[in-house]
């Protein structure tokens, strides 16, 4: 019995084994995955953001300039074109007729005297061939008074001349307004323009054609009336001409008042029909250029620059570098140890980009800009 006892007391203890062991495996297990899986049951924590790194702003130089010597120019500027020296605008002084016939087109060359339009005036053409035979009537009777003049008094003799000046004159007017109705070239040269066809109407005064003598061109300019105060004969300038760059000249002819006002016909102004001032030569700045260039065209675009006053060795320094304050004018000079100081200066002439320093500055000095 102790045998049986023995043997079932050692079955038990060894299924009691069994069982805790199993019991500690399936815990471990458990351990196991719950440590594997613990930091998926936790909230994920945000991740650090990366800051970008900041640099402290970096105070922009000023520039500095350096006070030299020059030959220093002031100039006034203008705009224009190449004109004939020799031209002439036509227009009828006749309103509200039609146009009978154009002789001639634009760019085409004319002769002294030759027909560039005429006007239909067949009305006034007929009234002087009635008007000359009249006039012929007339003179036969006053040729018939004449004789018998003894049977007259001075007082009918006078007045019978009178009134045959008078049927005279309105024969002379008459012929006068047919010769108005035609055009004519005034000199030999080209006809640049010609503003009207066959039946159009005219009216007095408007242009028709112009003229010009394409052999004699000019430098014109236009320039504003306080620049044009400055300007005086004989001045240099320097022209820009389209197509052919820069050439220099002198001032030869300024602009005329006159020509300005009324287009240079006496009389001009209200209190009549008048012209209006037509685009002539005498309205701008003549420039005569040292040479002119070949093949140039009438109408060519130029610039002109005068130079209204220069002074050499001048000592200047950018206008960029001045400063002005209540009247005061003056610089931030640089020394020789990089040290800024204000130093008051005197000025004298200026151009667009640069100044003259008549006292305060001396030439290689450094002074910075604004």
């Amino acid at each position: 019995m102790s045998i049986k006892w023995r043997t079932e007391r050692s079955s038990s203890r060894n299924r009691t084994m069994r069982g805790l062991l199993k019991t500690g495996a399936i815990t471990l297990v458990c351990l196991s995955l719950l440590a594997a899986t613990g930091c998926s049951l936790l909230p994920k924590e945000d991740e650090e953001e990366a800051l970008p790194s900041i640099s402290p702003p970096k105070l922009s130089k000023k520039p500095e300039y350096t006070v030299k010597t020059e030959t220093l120019e002031t100039r006034v500027r203008g705009s224009g074109k190449l004109m004939a020296t020799k031209e002439e605008s036509l227009f009828f002084s006749e309103t509200g007729k039609r146009v009978k016939e154009v002789y001639v087109k634009s760019g085409e060359p004319v002769a002294a005297g030759q027909l560039i339009a005429e006007l239909d005036v067949s009305d006034l053409e007929s009234q002087l061939r009635q008007k000359r035979l009249q006039s012929r009537s007339d003179e036969l009777r006053m040729i018939e008074l004449l004789r018998q003049s003894t049977d007259k008094t001075p007082e009918q003799m006078e007045q019978a001349r009178i009134d045959f000046e008078l049927k005279r004159e309105e024969l002379v007017k008459l012929e006068q307004s047919i010769a108005k109705a035609k055009l004519t070239a005034p000199f030999a040269g080209t006809a640049v323009a010609v503003y009207l066809k066959k039946g159009d109407t005219v009216t007095a005064y408007e242009q028709v054609a112009i003229v010009s003598d394409l052999t004699q061109l000019t430098v014109a300019a236009s320039i504003t009336a306080d620049d044009l105060k400055k300007v005086a004969v004989g001045m240099e300038t320097v022209v820009d001409i389209n197509g052919a760059g820069q050439q220099k000249g002198k001032v030869k002819q300024l602009p005329n008042p006159k020509a300005a006002d009324n287009g240079g016909r006496p009389g001009g102004g209200a209190g009549g029909q008048q012209p209006p001032p037509p685009d002539t030569i005498d309205n701008y700045l003549l420039v005569e250029l040292d040479a002119f260039p070949a093949g140039l065209q009438r109408g060519t675009p130029l610039s002109v620059a005068v130079v209204i006053q220069r002074k050499p060795n001048a000592v200047t320094i950018p206008l960029a570098a001045l400063r002005t304050y209540a009247g005061r004018n003056y610089v931030q000079l640089v020394d020789e140890k990089g040290e800024k100081r204000e130093v008051d200066v005197e000025i004298g002439q200026q151009t667009s980009t640069d100044v003259e320093i008549v006292k305060g500055l001396t030439p290689g000095q450094k002074v910075v800009g604004k």
